[in-house]
Order: C-alpha cells, then sequence, then structure tokens
C-alpha cells in the first residue's frame, strides 16, 4: 500500500475562500462528472500517492486557508496536442488553519506531516480576521 502525498497550490486571482467556492459554481469550473476539476499542464510522478487520499492545499494571497480531497486524475485534451491533467475534486471545501506559505509556480507536493491542520466544525463556521491580521498571526504561530 502506498503512502499519502498532498498538493499545494496557489489560488490565482481568489482573495478568499469564497472566491474559490463561486468559481467552482461556473461551468467551466466543472469537469465531465460535475465535479470541480482544476487543469494543470504537469502530471504528478506520484499519482498513487495522491490518489491514496491526497488534498489539494489552496494558497490564498500567501496563506494556506483550505483544502479539497483529491478524487482523480484525468487527462484533458484540449485539441492542441498537450497532455494535461485534470485534478478532480470533491465538491466539499475543509478549511485549515491559516498558514504561511511564500509564492511559487504551479503546485508542490506536501508532506501529511507538512500539512495544515483541518479547523474543527466550529472555527471553521467563524468569521473570518482581516488578512493582515491572519497572517500576523500565522507567522508568529498564534493560529
Amino acid at each position: 500500500m502506498s503512502s499519502t502525498i498532498n498538493l499545494v497550490k496557489l489560488c490565482v486571482g481568489a482573495e478568499e475562500v469564497q472566491d474559490l467556492l463561486n468559481w467552482q459554481k461556473n461551468p467551466r469550473a466543472l469537469g465531465p462528472s460535475g465535479l470541480p476539476r482544476h487543469v494543470t499542464r504537469m502530471w504528478p510522478k506520484r499519482e498513487a500517492e495522491i490518489l491514496a487520499g491526497g488534498s489539494l492545499y489552496w494558497v490564498f494571497k500567501g496563506l494556506i486557508l483550505c483544502r479539497q480531497k483529491i478524487l482523480a486524475l484525468e487527462e484533458v485534451d484540449r485539441g492542441d496536442g498537450i497532455r494535461r491533467c485534470g485534478i478532480v475534486l470533491e465538491r466539499d471545501v475543509t478549511r485549515v488553519t491559516p498558514t504561511p506559505k511564500r509564492p511559487f509556480q504551479g503546485w508542490r507536493y506536501l508532506k501529511p506531516e507538512d500539512s495544515p491542520r483541518d479547523l474543527n466544525a466550529n472555527r471553521a463556521e467563524e468569521e473570518t480576521l482581516p488578512r493582515e491580521l491572519q497572517t500576523a498571526l500565522a507567522e508568529i504561530g498564534v493560529l
């Protein structure tokens, strides 16, 4: 049995988790199954580990704020001969402890032991703090 690995990705163009949720309601963000799908050019080499329970952790303006369980990886053909990877995601978004993450391109692997903890249900429903305060608290390890 393979171990699990996660992915982490910048949520470009989104300021907060609600922006991601709104985008994923758009038919352009859905795959043939009707589930949210993020299309990327690179195909993960560690596919078996990702599909063994991995999640995609989303970074918003320098903070990892949520994750979505990865259900499948599917080939996407846009008619240009480039093989793309469609990362099929669970509809539900799980909020996580805000964790600083520097900018990077594409996606990166994220070990489970380095992944932010899920917020408990009560905290996930709380009103979010202003971005500057969230960042400052995350940087000193309070969140």
